[in-house]
């Protein structure tokens, strides 16, 4: 019995020794996997830093709402955008409403768009991207004809304040302009808006440095996804109260609702007082 008794502990405390020694090693293995992910990321990070500079200034363009009627304030200010030749509101003392329309490809709507426009002899701003022209060239064609202006968006539609280099943005820029040229015979006009909003003053800087004015917005709401389509109700509630002299608005000309309300839409601003110019009378 005493032996017994013996033996089991003697294979007890062999078991617990092991285990001891296992548990310690598994412990390093899993500390030094953890330290290697860690100095990893601290060497990417560290790489990233070192070469672009400009992404730790990188913003995602913001609005900050007061009382109804009232210009919201933006991510930076009107006169730190000035510095760059950029905006994104008009006077606060003048009821006028600069309608833009962000442009990533057609699916239908944008004929209705137009149609509503016209109607109102309402200017706006197309800002579109390659995909947009190579696939529409006819639409584009109709909004020059109409009066209408068509800005640069990029050809692909990059975050673009993750481009470091100059020649990179600005191949971004200007192969649209020579798309743009082929398609309608004419130069396209310098206005330039950030896909996504995101930018950094370099990205302005840069824009800038090719001519372009860059038109941010003071005014928009959540219209792009097209399997959640805002109701009409939705778009009036947001886009109504919200109004506000020198309002610089950003639709979607992908939005099924955005074309469905327009016309209305249009008349409602134009009984609170309001009328339309272009982005030439903007940044005049």
């Amino acid at each position: 019995m005493v032996k017994k008794h013996y033996k089991n502990g003697l294979m007890l405390g062999v078991f617990l020794l092991v285990m001891f020694f296992l548990g310690r090693s598994i412990g390093a293995i899993a500390f030094g996997l953890h330290l290697q992910r860690e100095m990893s990321i601290r060497e990417t990070a560290g790489s990233a830093l070192e070469n672009t500079q400009e992404l730790l200034s990188a913003e995602n363009w913001g609005l900050g709402f007061g009382s109804v009627g009232t210009q919201p304030s933006g991510t930076a200010s009107s006169d730190k955008l000035k510095e760059y030749n950029a905006y994104y509101v008009g006077d606060a003392g003048e009821k006028k409403i600069y309608l833009t329309f962000d442009c990533g490809y057609e699916n239908g709507n944008t004929s209705q768009i137009l149609d509503a426009l016209k109607k109102h002899d309402a200017p706006a701003a197309f800002f579109v991207v390659g995909h947009f022209l190579e696939s529409a060239p006819e639409m584009v064609k109709r909004m020059v004809e109409e009066g209408h202006t068509v800005g640069n968006h990029t050809y692909h539609h990059y975050d673009m304040s993750k481009l470091s280099d100059e020649a990179a943005f600005n191949q971004e820029l200007t192969s649209l302009e020579t798309l743009y040229r082929e398609t309608t015979g004419e130069d396209m006009p310098r206005y330039y808006r950030p896909p996504q909003g995101i930018y950094s003053e370099k990205n302005l800087e840069m824009a800038q440095k090719l001519g372009y004015r860059t038109v941010f917005w003071s005014l928009a709401y959540v219209d792009w996804y097209q399997d959640n389509q805002p109701t009409d109700e939705q778009a009036f509630s947001k886009l109504l109260p919200r109004i506000h002299p020198g309002a610089v608005v950003l639709l979607h000309s992908t939005s099924q609702t955005n074309a469905r309300i327009l016309d209305t839409l249009l008349s409602k601003w134009e009984e609170m007082g309001y009328s339309f110019g272009t982005l030439d009378e903007l940044f005049a």
